[in-house]
């Protein structure tokens, strides 16, 4: 399913984020990406969701060489691929339901079915009773559920998911990182940078170090 063929990835002025690097995920795969901050790990999430582009190397998705697709069909790739990053960037301005209501708008759901797959996306993370509540009156965690719910209403076959674990208390962190299980026990692809493996056991492991493979 994800294929990277010695991917290189350069910011500017010259800041190697990823230098060679190769693996591959299959389909239902749980890929836990480990490393150092500043290891490169957010960056190789950008590059399946075709968020960035590689420097050198191909990056392939399904067969598709992700780093070379047109604007236009970026948007198609994404509707497979449930994105959960530190920035959640939820919509402070709308409930619960609204947030998660964003992106099968987009899609073009029709009205009813829209509202049955959001429901079922709240229920899913445990937030369904607050449906109409404002995400400013949410936990830490809480909004990270909200975020994932978000991700994964689309019912992607992928779901990336970047440190989604970091700043949460240790009880909080755990019930996060199960969500994350019970989308892979049902078929899901799941990617996972994160600096705390130990939260999600049973998945393949890859560590970049310094934006190099070390493991």
């Amino acid at each position: 399913m994800i294929r990277f063929d010695r991917v290189s990835k350069r910011y500017p002025p010259g800041i190697d984020a990823l230098a060679d690097v190769s693996f591959e995920a299959g389909a239902g795969e749980f890929l836990i990406v480990g490393g150092h901050s500043g290891a490169g790990k957010s960056t190789l999430l950008k590059l399946i969701a075709a968020i960035e582009r590689p420097t050198g190397g191909a990056v392939l998705v399904n067969g598709q060489n992700v780093g070379a697709l047109a604007r236009g069909a970026i948007p198609f790739l994404r509707r497979n691929i449930g994105l959960v990053f530190q920035d959640q960037k939820l919509l402070f301005d709308r409930n619960l339901f609204d947030n998660v209501m964003l992106p099968l708008a987009i899609a073009g759901f029709a009205p009813r079915e829209a509202a049955r797959r959001v429901r079922a996306a709240l229920d899913k993370v445990g937030l369904l009773s607050r449906e109409k509540a404002m995400p400013i009156s949410l936990s830490g965690g809480e909004q990270q559920r909200l975020a994932i719910a978000r991700a994964v209403v689309g019912r992607p076959g992928m779901l990336l998911a970047d440190e989604p674990t970091a700043h949460l208390d240790s009880d909080t962190a755990r019930d996060v990182a199960a969500i994350f299980h019970e989308f892979h026990q049902v078929g899901v692809t799941v990617i996972v940078a994160t600096y705390d493996q130990r939260l999600f056991p049973g998945g393949r492991q890859v560590r970049l170090d310094h934006g190099r493979l070390a493991a």
